[in-house]
């Protein structure tokens, strides 16, 4: 990045991968696509905690149709940049979705596999339907094959922060998508590696 523009936000992002511009336009896009879809229906927009709540709170604001919200936490990455394959729900929803028009909204897709789990998961709940809107998608081979029925971008596959996406609990006030300095991991991997090892304070 430009060092004339770097601020301590950016530290740590090897290059913008998206604008915060094309960004914001792509919301107003996949709202009016949404607008669309719910003419006639008042969706239940679920986000997914913690990462898709920038994308999640641009998109209602942009959209026009009378909506609801509630939010799952879920848990598959914690602080490494690929995900464990074992998901587990940390916060369940408020609302019943019984009969109900749900949309996911989801910050990415990448492996698929916390995204599948949470449609099987809900899709047990008998709602009337359930769709799927992601601002980011690897289209990588080794992926599953979940339902996304809106997408913002698709990427490669590199480790991205920002726009409410993280790296150890970092970065999610970047108003753009950026790439991860490979670096960056390294530093945080030392980091971790002394605090384990460091005694606890006795009491005294």
């Amino acid at each position: 990045m430009e060092q004339a523009v770097l601020k301590r936000k950016d530290k740590g992002v090897e290059r913008v991968l998206i604008e915060a511009d094309a960004v914001q336009q792509r919301v107003r896009e996949l709202a009016a696509e949404l607008d669309r879809i719910y003419v006639h229906e008042t969706p239940l927009l679920i986000g997914v905690l913690t990462g898709a709540i920038t994308f999640m709170t641009d998109l209602m604001r942009e959209m026009d149709a009378e909506l609801k919200v509630d939010f799952m936490a879920v848990s598959s990455y914690g602080d490494q940049v690929t995900s464990s394959g074992a998901v587990r729900i940390l916060k369940d929803l408020n609302e019943n979705i019984e009969g109900r028009h749900v949309l996911m909204v989801e910050d990415i897709v990448d492996s698929g596999l916390t995204l599948q789990y949470l449609l099987d998961v809900l899709q047990r709940r008998d709602p009337a339907d359930i769709k799927v809107v992601a601002l980011l998608r690897k289209p990588k081979a080794e992926a599953l094959a979940v339902q996304t029925d809106l997408v913002g971008f698709d990427i490669p596959d590199e480790f991205v922060i920002g726009y409410g996406l993280d790296y150890a609990g970092r970065y999610r006030n970047l108003p753009y998508i950026g790439v991860l300095d490979p670096a960056e991991i390294e530093v945080t991997k030392s980091k971790t590696a002394i605090l384990s090892q460091t005694p606890p304070l006795q009491d005294q």
